[in-house]
């Protein structure tokens, strides 16, 4: 799995507008741009502890959102199944082998299908 930071950021991109505006500021402060708990604190005049519990409880909370709605789980199948079917047509390239694109076109197939059977 991705690394905690990596994995949150990602989380965020995906279901931030769900979080509160506070925890939308200390998640993107802490994890976005590296600023230290003391700092956001400092920054917005509240206890090193409240940014810790706002963070906490803004990352149960996004955790809990993959977990009902998987968005980030399905972005990711996705990415890895993209991935796939560009090696397969970069291997067709070098080698000429048609059955790289067969496959190719059936991993592509596959993301449309399931794309839109989200719709």
């Amino acid at each position: 799995m991705l690394e905690k930071v990596a994995w949150i950021n990602l989380l965020f991109d995906f279901y931030g507008q769900l979080l509160t505006d506070r925890q939308k500021n200390f998640t993107e402060l802490y994890y976005g741009q590296n600023l230290s708990l003391g700092e956001i604190a400092g920054e917005f005049d509240v206890t090193r502890q409240a940014v810790h519990d706002t963070l906490k409880r803004a990352g149960q909370l996004l955790e809990e959102y993959e977990v009902k709605l998987g968005l980030v789980e399905k972005f990711l199948a996705e990415r890895d199944k993209l991935l796939e079917a560009v090696s397969l047509l970069n291997e067709y390239k070098t080698t000429g082998e048609a059955g790289k694109v067969l496959h190719a076109s059936e991993i592509l197939n596959e993301i449309l299908e399931l794309s839109l059977s989200a719709d």
